[in-house]
């Protein structure tokens, strides 16, 4: 009987690699490869209550908050949330919770911030779905999916050796179908370059190519339809 629990193993994976990940994540968020995420969220959504899923150490939560948003963060690790909660402040909170069934009521956010966190979900229409679900009805959702060259991905790697995994190797274009077939309209999209990638390598190059060689592909899109419709 295999025991196995997606869900399970990427907590126990996330909780191990807590402070690592802090000790590069202010950096990240502020000189790195998401530097431009809190200025792309801020250019297209307006402000009012965010739900911050899979927020990590929480630091991308604080720059929100800093920004006139109030935010609750949310990630599946209790060390990743223990570490968020230093930079809680009468604008931004910190829960545990999990993507596919998260602790908030039908409509309670404005919008929603994923970064690097379908890519942990073994079925991420479910977890579209509900950020449906806590949206209001005109709610916009910031995502960011990981290129397919993207370090990370490596984590995706064992399926091929009949291993488990906990990472799905959901491409920035199959995120946007996926998306806009079940309720979704996008409203502006954004890359992060893998180093290397110059302005002389993009000329010409299609949507789906520039997509081939980022880092991070960003998403904003609009909630046009409730949880599950279709």
């Amino acid at each position: 009987m295999n025991s196995f629990s997606w869900e399970q193993e990427t907590k126990r994976s996330w909780d191990q690699n807590a402070e690592n990940w802090h000790s590069k994540s202010q950096n990240m968020w502020l000189h790195g490869s998401r530097r431009e995420i809190i200025p792309f969220f801020t250019k297209h959504i307006p402000k009012g209550r965010v739900a911050d899923l899979g927020c990590g150490d929480g630091y991308g939560s604080f720059l929100l908050s800093k920004k006139g948003y109030k935010v609750v963060g949310m990630d599946i690790s209790d060390k990743m949330v223990a570490l968020a909660k230093n930079y809680e402040n009468d604008d931004v909170t910190f829960v545990q919770g999990s993507l596919l069934k998260t602790p908030f009521k039908d409509g309670e956010f404005n919008s929603v911030m994923a970064i690097n966190s379908l890519e942990w979900i073994e079925r991420p229409l479910e977890a579209l779905d509900e950020m449906k679900r806590i949206l209001t009805i005109d709610g916009y959702g910031c995502f960011g999916i990981l290129g397919p060259t993207a370090m990370p991905r490596m984590n995706s790697f064992p399926r091929l050796e009949g291993k488990e995994a906990i990472c799905n190797t959901m491409m920035p274009w199959e995120f946007e179908k996926l998306a806009m077939k079940h309720g979704w309209e996008k409203v502006a999209e954004s890359k992060v370059y893998k180093r290397g990638v110059t302005e002389n390598h993009l000329k010409e190059l299609s949507n789906e190519l520039k997509q081939a060689l980022s880092f991070i592909t960003l998403f904003i899109f609009k909630k046009t339809t409730n949880r599950g419709d279709k």
